[in-house]
């Protein structure tokens, strides 16, 4: 008889079930998916305030647009949350079974789904910025909590992507990936900045 093959699918799970995945050492749930949760929440946030904004202005076709890819980014960040297990497989069995050939082989798999909430977090923050001109007063503490959350889980997938870089041998990979991670979240940072300076 066959073994069963059980998938774990962790978008689905409820909240104790995933924290519980997060804090289990035998668990294939790693920051990753922790980063990519949090970038939901904080696109989720957006969304919120945004139609917030959409029910005092209908025919704003800015807004419909910011609603529209809020949405879009909140559910996509939630499909990340099982496609980073998927991109953590390869490097797993490499040091598992395999040698530095292999491992180094894996590397940028590895951390191509943080390297994407990174690089998404960019629209999420300027959907923000432009939503402190046009959201109600109570609402601005929302959107500031949302630019928490995108930055939140961009340092933590920035911390995943540089942690595996090390693992490489190549000292001009684990410089360019250094480098270009310092570029893009200067780039974050310089956004929450100025979100923070008009929420605050």
């Amino acid at each position: 008889m066959a073994n069963k093959i059980i998938i774990d699918v962790f978008k689905e799970k409820k909240a104790e079930e995933f924290t519980a995945a997060l804090a289990s050492p035998d668990s294939k749930a790693g920051s990753g998916i922790a980063a990519a949760y949090t970038a939901a929440m904080g696109n989720a946030l957006i969304e919120r305030v945004a139609k917030s904004c959409l029910e005092n202005d209908k025919e704003n076709e800015r807004l419909n647009y910011i609603v529209r890819n809020a949405e879009i980014l909140r559910s996509y960040m939630v499909n990340l949350i099982d496609e980073n297990i998927k991109a953590k497989r390869p490097i797993s069995r490499a040091r598992k079974e395999g040698g530095a050939r292999e491992i180094e082989a894996s590397i940028q798999t590895a951390s191509c789904i943080e390297a994407e909430i990174v690089n998404m977090a960019k629209p999420a923050l300027e959907f923000i910025e432009e939503l402190c001109a046009l959201c109600a007063e109570e609402d601005k503490n929302m959107l500031l909590e949302a630019a928490e959350l995108i930055m939140a889980s961009c340092r933590v997938s920035r911390s995943v992507i540089l942690s595996f870089a090390a693992l490489s041998t190549d000292d001009t990979y684990r410089y360019v990936t250094r480098r270009e991670n310092e570029i893009f979240m200067a780039e974050r940072e310089e956004l929450y900045a100025s979100i923070s300076a008009k929420l605050k």
